[in-house]
């Protein structure tokens, strides 16, 4: 037993041993990580001081140069006034008895006018005026065959009567219209204008130039039954 107790407390001193240096070995460990993490932080600190350098000064500008001086030009000379001859006595007055006439204006002629341009010949008169109206072609016939045409139920009913009809003659002279101004009867009047439009024949009216063109032509139609 002894023995046994003499190892075991060697044991047991070795185990105590190692125990105090892993202490101390861990306990240098945390003090060197301590003191290296300061000094880190510090060198940061210290490296990271920004010094910012005063800018220099701006030049000043320089004053302009004074302008130069405007040279003065001296005054002109006085010249000294001339000197004034004063007469003593005035100078003597003739007087003249005799007083020309005034001389005559100039007469001045003006010259011709200038002849005025001869007057233009008269123009020519305008020849005679051809205008006339309408007169009847072989009247005679016409109205003949109109009469001879005697409306055929106004001979049965005896209707006589006289119609008064107003033509208009073309440049042809051919009856181009017909009115009726006076009636006599219905079937007379229409008789009237219906036949002078067929058989009458004009000579047309014309213009002061001459040309047919277009008139008017009035008569009355006498119906009677003999």
């Amino acid at each position: 037993m002894a023995y046994a107790d003499q190892e075991m407390s060697g044991s047991r001193v070795v185990s105590i041993v190692i125990v105090a240096l892993i202490h101390v070995a861990v306990g240098y460990l945390l003090i060197s990580g301590l003191a290296i993490s300061a000094v880190k932080e510090i060198a940061e600190r210290v490296t990271t001081v920004d010094i910012e350098e005063p800018e220099p000064p701006e030049p000043e500008e320089e004053p302009p140069p004074p302008p130069p001086e405007q040279e003065v030009a001296p005054p002109p000379p006085v010249a000294p006034p001339p000197p004034i001859n004063v007469s003593v006595a005035p100078p003597p007055i003739r007087t003249q008895t005799n007083i020309p006439p005034p001389a005559p204006p100039a007469l001045r002629i003006p010259p011709p006018a200038p002849a005025a341009p001869p007057a233009p010949p008269p123009a020519p008169p305008p020849p005679p005026s051809q205008a006339r109206g309408v007169t009847p072609d072989g009247q005679a016939r016409w109205t003949r065959r109109i009469i001879e045409n005697y409306p055929s139920r106004a001979l049965r009913r005896e209707i006589e009567g006289t119609v008064g009809v107003s033509v208009t003659v073309g440049a042809n002279g051919r009856v181009a219209s017909c009115r009726v101004t006076r009636s006599a009867d219905p079937t007379l009047d229409q008789a009237a204008c219906d036949d002078i439009t067929r058989y009458a024949r004009f000579n047309p009216a014309l213009d002061d130039a001459g040309n047919p063109t277009t008139g008017s032509w009035s008569t009355n139609i006498v119906y009677q039954i003999n």
